[in-house]
């Protein structure tokens, strides 16, 4: 009877452990699946590119056309993938080459770059110069209140003094 009190806690540990494993299996597993989903492009020349379309062995290419000089990329049916650079003014004559084969071709739209607004350093010397100001204005008005409080507590003992009338023969 002693085995079977302990059953449900071993049931237990053990259902712990088996999802641990399985947990650790499936990220092992998507680890590796997104590994293996990251294309590698190894450089090649246009003529090599050339050779391969007349001998159908590209899937698709894809132009990432620049000023002057692009680079397309190359799906071989094997599996590899590679790049090769070109003049954008043979974009045309590839194109062509292409659609003979029965390439798949795309090309690929320029993203335009986002303009970046000029950093305003003037706007951050004002908000400094005006923090300065207001800080030397409340400084002034708190000396004026102390001096003008200070001057009232001092002036009232004087004015006490001289207003009471000493009486003669008092040495005070």
């Amino acid at each position: 009877m002693i085995f079977s009190t302990k059953a449900p806690l071993m049931a237990r540990t053990a259902t712990v452990a088996l999802c641990l494993a399985c947990a650790t299996l499936a990220l092992a597993a998507g680890t590796t699946a997104l590994a293996a989903s990251v294309i590698h492009f190894q450089p090649e020349s246009l003529p090599a590119l050339k050779g391969q379309l007349g001998h159908h062995e590209v899937h698709a290419l894809t132009f990432h056309p620049a000023t002057g000089t692009g680079h397309i990329h190359v799906s071989l049916n094997d599996g590899r993938h590679m790049t090769v650079p070109y003049a954008t003014a043979e974009q045309a004559q590839l194109v062509a080459l292409a659609g003979k084969d029965g390439t798949t071709v795309a090309i690929a739209a320029a993203k335009p770059k986002a303009v970046k607004a000029p950093v305003h350093h003037k706007l951050r010397y004002v908000a400094a110069g005006i923090l300065v100001v207001v800080i030397v204005v409340i400084a002034a008005v708190l000396l004026v209140d102390r001096r003008r409080k200070m001057g009232e507590a001092g002036g009232d003992q004087a004015t006490e003094n001289a207003l009471v009338p000493q009486p003669p023969g008092d040495p005070t």
